[in-house]
């Protein structure tokens, strides 16, 4: 192709390792679809020549792209096809060429591609009164080999994409083992052509093969597939209806062949025997296709479709009258038809859910298609060694031994004109520049069979003499002697005619005694024939015997199938309930493990709790113990303390008193007054903390309270002779204040305040602490109160 802006650059020169007469580019054809509303419609699409169509921008459109570039582009292709080309000039120049070298053994690939609704399926299959590519190829093989035809399944197809023979009686048995059935699946050439497609294979056109093979047979067979979310499904399996379970449609896998060939595992081959069978099947699985409406099209083909024709070819044996039984002369070449899904911008489309991601898948099989051609393209012209991605796709995967040199590679590129088209038909057309420069290896003739020409020919012939006369003229007539010289120059001759009356004599016994002979020996043949037919008719006897015992055997197997599968749809069912109940009885073990955790959690935390509050109580056990021991022993320091001063003041009381009653009564030296007050202070001290104050009460909070029985004014007299006085508590009981009573009625008058000063200097306790700022009678007031523990 080449653009107004720029030409293609040219191909480098092609190393020695790559010989040009061996490879064939990728042949690139243009189709242009016709405006659906030309009035209201604005074309940007102008075919200026056969080869090469012109690209008109719509206005407005590099405003908006920026691409500051409004030229006119062209594109050149193999061929372009306008939009008033019919559906038999498309087929005589693309598809025509791919069906001869079918039929002479050679493979092929063509595959239609554009944007959606740019009339693609309507190329390859067609519409009511234009047949499409499709159609028109069946049309053609079988318009080709139609008498050469072998019988039904004497090919037999296996699962390793090879071709099996079967001789004649094996054939016939399957033949009448597929009748007796009550839905036979292969379509029946008896059967009236459907009406829904019956318009559609009507080809008034006869198109043939000018040069097939007579002395080969052949078998076609067809399978249809599609390759949808990168996932490949047999377009014509049969799915047994299950009432209790639905089944979905399996996905096939892709393998190899012995010969390195890609072929789909598992996928369903019909034999054919007429366009209407084959196309009955293709309208089968076409009714299984996935199509969807878009915003861009009403029957938009949402998967790449291909349609594969295999036809099978093996040669006559040297008397022309059976097959030849060697698989390795069997020759299967096939025809790929593929009508690729359209490519689209999701934008334009308005696709959501499904619809979006299968354009997605779509548009990313067409960019994996794309890649490939272009590494193609690039090992071919500059001589690299890239690795080709084919696995990257299930479509480039299938394919990729026709892009090696399999066969022929086609393509035609379907356009729609319409202006809202334009930027998606510059992507198509951008693809199918990179494709054409493709080169793929031509395919090579295979080799002959080393067997005379003719035998099928010269069998008819050798089957239509009948007759004594015809086999005496051809066997016998040799070994007859030469008739003599006829000619007669003189009419007084008479020797002449009396040897050729002899000679023609001699001929006639020869001839009388090979027929009686010939007679005889065909006597014989046909004794030897009939014991032969009696012996093949008892064989065939014998094989109706053992063919029924064979189908009673099948019979009952097919029993012991149905009781089987029954037995396992009840055990499906049995399992599926148990299933379920072990999903339940998962779920509830899964939450009663959460809730074991969760419980092991808490009681972890508990347990740590308890660890935390058992140290934090045994720290404040400790530093209670602590805290009471030094209050235990600072008590009983205090109690001992106490005692102490409470027998101190015993002592003083009874020194006191032993002073009292020893001394004489004279006048006693006075202390110096700090002194005598000093030791005033400390004998009330000891007195008050000798006896009680008062009466001790307990209180309601636990304490003690004490109730104060009296006071006394100590009146003293300084060695100056200042007299002071000071106040203090005097804490007399009753029963000393009883004694002091008694003794002063006992006692004189003149003794009476002697006494009365000695016993109640004697019974009384003065308490004052050293350094206080109050008088000895307020001394009680100024002791703080003990806090408790």
């Amino acid at each position: 192709m080449e653009a107004a802006r720029g030409k293609t650059p040219k191909k480098p020169a092609v190393k020695k390792g790559f010989p040009r007469n061996l490879k064939e580019p990728v042949g690139v054809y243009c189709r242009v679809r016709p405006l659906s509303f030309p009035d209201q419609e604005c074309s940007c699409i102008e075919v200026i020549s056969s080869t090469t169509v012109q690209f008109h921008p719509p206005e407005g459109y590099y405003k908006v792209n920026r691409t500051g570039n409004d030229k006119e582009t062209q594109y050149s292709f193999k061929q372009v096809f306008g939009s008033y080309t019919t559906q038999q000039e498309l087929f005589d120049t693309v598809a025509k060429p791919l069906v001869d070298d079918l039929i002479h053994g050679k493979n092929g690939l063509l595959f239609t591609y554009g944007v959606t609704g740019s009339g693609k399926t309507h190329t390859m299959t067609g519409s009511p009164g234009e047949a499409g590519l499709l159609p028109r190829c069946l049309k053609m093989i079988f318009n080709s080999i139609g008498p050469y035809q072998a019988k039904r399944y004497v090919f037999k197809s296996n699962d390793r994409n090879s071709m099996e023979i079967q001789c004649e009686v094996d054939a016939l048995l399957e033949r009448q083992k597929r009748e007796a059935t009550p839905n036979p699946k292969t379509p029946s050439a008896k059967r009236q052509v459907d009406p829904d497609f019956a318009d559609i294979i009507n080809v008034q056109e006869c198109c043939k093969v000018d040069q097939v093979d007579e002395d080969c047979v052949y078998g076609v067979f067809v399978s249809y597939i599609e390759i949808y979310n990168n996932y490949i499904y047999d377009l014509l399996e049969e799915v047994p209806f299950d009432p209790i379970k639905t089944r979905l449609p399996q996905s096939k896998i892709l393998r190899e062949d012995k010969n390195h060939n890609m072929y789909v595992a598992g996928c369903t081959q019909v034999e054919v025997k007429s366009t209407e069978e084959a196309f009955e099947v293709f309208w089968r699985g076409q009714t299984k296709r996935r199509i969807a409406n878009t915003h861009l099209n009403q029957e938009s083909s949402r998967s790449h479709s291909v349609f594969n024709i295999k036809l099978v070819k093996a040669p006559l044996d040297a008397d022309g009258d059976n097959v030849l039984q060697e698989k390795e002369h069997i020759m299967v070449s096939q025809l790929f038809l593929v009508d690729l899904a359209g490519s689209e911008r999701t934008n334009r489309t308005k696709a959501e859910g499904n619809r979006l991601r299968e354009a997605g898948n779509i548009n990313q099989s067409l960019m994996k298609l794309r890649t490939c051609m272009e590494i193609l393209r690039e090992n071919q012209m500059y001589g690299m060694n890239k690795m080709v991605p084919y696995r990257d796709s299930k479509l480039t995967h299938l394919f990729k031994n026709y892009f090696d040199g399999e066969g022929k590679v086609r393509m035609i590129v379907c356009v729609n004109p319409k202006t809202t088209d334009y930027e998606e038909n510059l992507q198509v057309m951008r693809f199918a520049e990179v494709t054409q420069e493709v080169e793929v290896t031509r395919a090579v003739d295979k080799t002959t069979y080393g067997l005379l020409s003719g035998r099928r020919f010269r069998n008819q012939i050798r089957g239509g003499l009948i007759g004594d006369e015809a086999l005496v003229s051809e066997v016998g007539l040799q070994s007859f002697p030469p008739l003599p010289l006829c000619e007669i120059l003189d009419i007084n001759d008479e020797q002449t005619l009396p040897r050729l009356i002899e000679s023609l004599e001699k001929r006639h016994q020869l001839r009388q005694m090979m027929t009686d002979e010939f007679t005889r020996q065909a006597n014989a043949f046909s004794a030897l024939l009939q014991e032969f037919e009696n012996a093949v008719r008892n064989k065939e006897n014998y094989s109706q015997g053992q063919l029924s015992e064979k189908e009673r055997l099948i019979s009952g197997q097919n029993l012991e199938i149905e009781r089987l599968e029954k037995k396992n749809k009840t055990l499906e069912h049995k399992v599926e309930i148990l299933e379920k109940t072990a999903s339940i009885y998962e779920k509830d073990k899964r939450n009663l493990q959460q809730e074991l955790e969760t419980q092991n959690q808490q009681l972890q935390r508990h347990i740590s709790e308890q660890c935390r509050l058992e140290t934090r109580l045994q720290g404040m056990v400790a530093e209670m113990t602590t805290k009471w021991q030094k209050e235990c022993d600072r008590r009983v320091a205090a109690t001992q303390l106490e005692m102490q001063n409470q027998l101190w003041v015993k002592d003083e009381k009874l020194k006191q008193l032993k002073a009292i009653v020893t001394e004489p009564k004279m006048e006693k030296p006075q202390r110096p007054s700090r002194e005598r007050d000093r030791v005033q202070d400390k004998a009330a001290r000891r007195s008050a903390s000798a006896s009680p104050a008062g009466d001790v009460y307990k209180t309601r909070g636990g304490g003690q309270a004490v109730q104060f029985t009296g006071i006394e004014t100590l009146k003293q007299q300084s060695p100056g002779g200042c007299t002071h006085s000071r106040g203090v508590l005097l804490l007399f009981s009753n029963r000393k204040r009883s004694l002091s009573a008694a003794a002063a009625l006992a006692q004189p008058d003149g003794l009476e305040s002697e006494l009365t000063d000695v016993e109640t200097r004697c019974s009384m306790a003065v308490e004052m602490r050293a350094g206080s700022q109050l008088g000895p009678g307020y001394q009680h007031h100024a002791q703080p109160k003990r806090k408790k523990p």
